[in-house]
């Protein structure tokens, strides 16, 4: 490690002004941020720490959204019985995330904030065509994640909230890698209330991404059979130690007919 700045922020506005005037890092469950700092992969003069902002934290209904703070945790996600009765896929998603300390210290904003390319939330928020809520504005998640760790979020931008659109179905489905649990390949599919068919892939790119072709079928016939039919193109996904672009390719089609059948 080396010399850091650690400042704790008492609101949303604190911390904006903090971040502006230092160039610093916002600090939510620690999870992914300490880690790249003790690897000097990150070298942030200042931290800004958001836990002392209750008003970050919290689940709830919002009209028909589902709204869930952005320091909420993992844990909190898992076990909210207002995300079980809205959309249980969202605590399905969050029981599988890391161990229980990851669980237990990560927040939903933290994770979307580092846009780790094989990490589960952005599937989920771009699945369900969710809104990232920030302290200046509403980005649609599908305008939110930009590429490999990189998002739409200015310096001084914080994340607040997510809105979730309860879906008519829904269910994440993944292929973790046996030691960090992060997705190998992870597929998340949902029939929205409009009827139509989202599916978003995280740990095969760089970046989440919709699975076109599987909507297609799906909008078609929302089974398991459709979903496993489609032959999914390799170009242009990861090909790395864990598993080649063609192998993803393959998990991406099998996923999301797990995810089907698991809707």
């Amino acid at each position: 490690m080396y010399a850091v700045e650690y400042q704790q922020a008492k609101t949303v506005a604190d911390a904006a002004a903090l971040l502006g005037k230092t160039g610093g890092k916002a600090l939510a469950g620690g999870q992914s941020l300490v880690a790249a700092m003790k690897l000097r992969l990150a070298q942030p003069g200042t931290v800004v720490d958001l836990a002392g902002i209750p008003e970050l934290a919290g689940v709830k209904m919002d009209g028909g959204a589902l709204a869930i703070g952005a320091m909420t945790r993992h844990a909190d996600v898992a076990s909210s019985a207002e995300v079980r009765r809205a959309i249980p896929a969202l605590a399905a998603l969050a029981e599988g995330i890391g161990d229980r300390q990851v669980r237990n210290m990560g927040t939903l904003g933290g994770s979307i904030a580092n846009n780790d390319p094989a990490a589960d939330w952005p599937a989920a928020l771009v699945g369900l065509n969710a809104t990232v809520v920030t302290n200046t504005r509403k980005i649609a998640a599908s305008d939110f994640f930009k590429g490999m760790y990189e998002t739409a979020l200015s310096a001084d931008e914080i994340i607040t909230a997510v809105s979730f659109p309860v879906p008519k179905k829904a269910a994440y489905a993944k292929f973790p890698n046996p030691a960090s649990r992060f997705a190998l390949v992870g597929v998340f599919v949902a029939q929205l209330a409009d009827g139509s068919v989202r599916v978003a892939v995280t740990g095969a790119g760089p970046a989440v991404f919709r699975a076109t072709g599987i909507e297609t079928a799906l909008a078609k016939s929302f089974t398991a059979d459709a979903a496993k039919a489609v032959k999914v193109d390799a170009n242009g996904l990861s090909n790395d130690l864990h598993g080649s672009a063609a192998y993803r390719a393959h998990l991406v089609a099998v996923m999301a007919s797990r995810a089907v059948a698991a809707a």
